[in-house]
């Protein structure tokens, strides 16, 4: 599996964000999180002694936590939907 190019990384920002240059909104920054997390998850089913890997999926498992408690305060029905969309349990 690669790493998003940039073009991948413009189309999940216009499926999730405002628009393909909305890399700040916090449904572009919790969808790019999941797509790294994922990324990171097969690399570690690779290699299961690389604890830097580790170490750094768990601090970003952490922030995209912290987008979804925001985004659930903030508005319930967007934090709905980007749960459904990208198919995450809580």
């Amino acid at each position: 599996m690669t790493y998003l190019t940039a073009k991948e990384k413009q189309e999940l920002f216009s499926k999730y964000g405002k628009s393909n240059t909305d890399t700040g909104s916090t449904e572009s920054q919790i969808a790019l999180f999941s797509v790294r997390i994922a990324h990171l998850t097969e690399h570690l089913k690779r290699n299961k002694k690389d604890y830097s890997t580790q170490k750094a999926l768990v601090g970003m498992v952490g922030k995209r936590r912290k987008f979804l408690d925001y985004l659930k305060r903030k508005d319930i029905e967007r934090y709905r939907a980007i749960v459904k969309e990208l198919g995450l349990r809580k």
